[in-house]
């Protein structure tokens, strides 16, 4: 197996373009570009699109965008290029077709003329007699003959490699020694019987050909770990491939009720956190923290430093639950960290349509940028600016009928016409001077500044929650704040 200090890291990342991004797979990318980064290697982007029921270019183009939008740059592959194109699986079917080939004429691979319903009995008998259940090697050695009655029958052959007779073993860089034993590692199929090549010929041929050193991939391909490494031995004495890379399997991601989390799991879709807001900085921080760390007290940090500090051996072999709470409040660390003007340029999406429920014209760039410093401190996803800041922006507050029952109780008209009185006189340009007045306000009637504020952001901003008060109140300014009140008494004494 080849180490990291034995020859310069090439890692690759290779997805299908089937979908939506699963953070699963944002992981998986994640952990090969700080591997390749912290060891100024490599990162090759592949392609492996050979499945053309399942593929599709609209994905292909969802890939390549999600991944500019986290903020991955790699060094060889699509729109880049490199000394090992195409990076397509799609346009490198000669290829698969050459090597298939002569792994036949060396005698590593062999036609399986088995049929499904043959295959399915054989199994069923060996689970019956406690065997083994993989294939049974029916077709490895069979006669000219058998080879004629079986064409006669208009059977048409699937490729199978012929796996040799010994224990497999090899160190994975995340979970130290395993060894898996002849009998259940079976031959196995490289080419469908229609001559497409499998994942299981195509994958490692490309890893061989790319000179990858490291692949660093999910737990769930873990099985096949043993059949690649017996192809790579088959590809050396053919002259195709130079060396065994070495293996690591990456922790399973799991979700709600400790299962996996899959691609029909609603928090699993990368795009649902691009458009909630979330940072790229922020979710990459906590998708890093399933199944590696950067220390035991400290779970925010930059980019910068996971390169800095990434080792694939430090990578914990245990399943790493996904927990949406963690990470919103790991995506709010990273809003708070931004400077001001980089936040209000990353809000600009949500202040605009169709996120927007104010007229382009109503919306105020200097109040904008007088209440982005309040709000940075409030926001979990930059989505939520939205509702934070509409108050600004509209000719009357969103009503929200929970928000109003709950803040408008007895008394709350009182209460708010001596705000109002308070508020008339108050120094506008002096948000503790506001504070003062509805503090003046509430003692008036017996109430602490908790209770007495409640009506007034109600009255003024629509909701119960939000930004700060008397922030807000002055830079709604005095008009619209005591209008707003008003507004207010009169749908109380309506």
């Amino acid at each position: 197996m080849s180490s990291v200090a034995s020859a310069p890291v090439r890692v690759r990342f290779c997805p299908s373009p089937t979908g939506n991004p699963h953070v699963g797979l944002v992981r998986t990318a994640l952990f090969n570009w700080a591997f390749a980064k912290h060891h100024q290697g490599t990162l090759v982007f592949r392609i492996e699109d050979t499945d053309a029921a399942r593929d599709s270019e609209e994905s292909y183009d969802q890939l390549l965008d999600s991944l500019r939008w986290l903020g991955f740059d790699w060094d060889e592959g699509p729109e880049v290029g490199g000394p090992h194109a195409p990076y397509r699986q799609s346009q490198r079917m000669d290829i698969y077709k050459d090597v298939a080939q002569k792994l036949q004429d060396a005698g590593r691979a062999y036609h399986c003329y088995c049929s499904t319903a043959e295959l399915d009995a054989r199994r069923d008998a060996a689970r019956a007699a406690g065997k083994p259940s993989g294939y049974d090697g029916h077709c490895r050695d069979l006669s000219a003959e058998q080879v004629d009655a079986y064409k006669a029958e208009g059977r048409t052959p699937i490729v199978r490699f012929r796996m040799p007779d010994e224990t497999i073993t090899f160190t994975d860089l995340v979970r130290g020694e395993l060894t898996f034993t002849a009998e259940n590692v079976p031959d196995y199929g490289i080419v469908r019987a229609n001559g497409a090549p499998l994942y299981t010929l195509v994958n490692p041929v490309d890893d061989a050909l790319m000179e990858i050193t490291h692949v660093l991939r999910g737990e769930d391909l873990l099985s096949s770990t043993p059949r690649q490494i017996a192809l790579y031995k088959a590809l050396i004495d053919l002259g195709i491939a130079k060396e065994i890379p070495s293996f690591g399997h990456l922790p399973y991601v799991m979700g709600e009720g400790n299962k996996k989390l899959s691609k029909r799991d609603p928090e699993s879709s990368l795009n649902l956190y691009r458009e909630r807001g979330f940072l790229p900085e922020g979710l990459l921080n906590y998708l890093s923290l399933l199944g590696w760390s950067l220390s035991g007290d400290r779970d925010v940090f930059s980019m910068d430093e996971m390169v800095a500090a990434f080792e694939i051996s430090d990578v914990n072999p245990n399943p790493a639950r996904f927990d949406l709470k963690k990470c919103e409040a790991i995506n709010a660390d990273h809003i708070r960290l931004l400077d001001v003007k980089d936040f209000t340029e990353r809000c600009t999406p949500w202040l605009k349509a169709p996120f927007a429920p104010w007229a382009p014209e109503d919306f105020d760039e200097a109040k904008w940028q007088a209440v982005a410093p309040h709000a940075q401190t409030r926001l979990k996803v930059l989505s939520e600016i939205t509702d934070n800041v509409d108050f600004l922006f509209l000719a009357e507050p969103v009503e929200d009928k929970v928000s109003w029952t709950k803040a408008m109780k007895e008394g709350s008209d009182a209460l708010l016409r001596t705000a109002r009185e308070k508020l008339e006189s108050a120094d506008w340009t002096s948000p503790e001077s506001l504070k003062e007045a509805v503090l003046a306000a509430g003692e008036t009637h017996g109430l602490k500044l908790g209770k007495a504020q409640a009506p007034v952001r109600v009255a003024v901003t629509g909701r119960t929650i939000g930004l700060p008060l008397f922030e807000s109140l002055e830079i709604l300014g005095k008009e619209k704040t005591l209008a707003r009140i008003d507004a207010a008494l009169a749908k109380l004494a309506a």
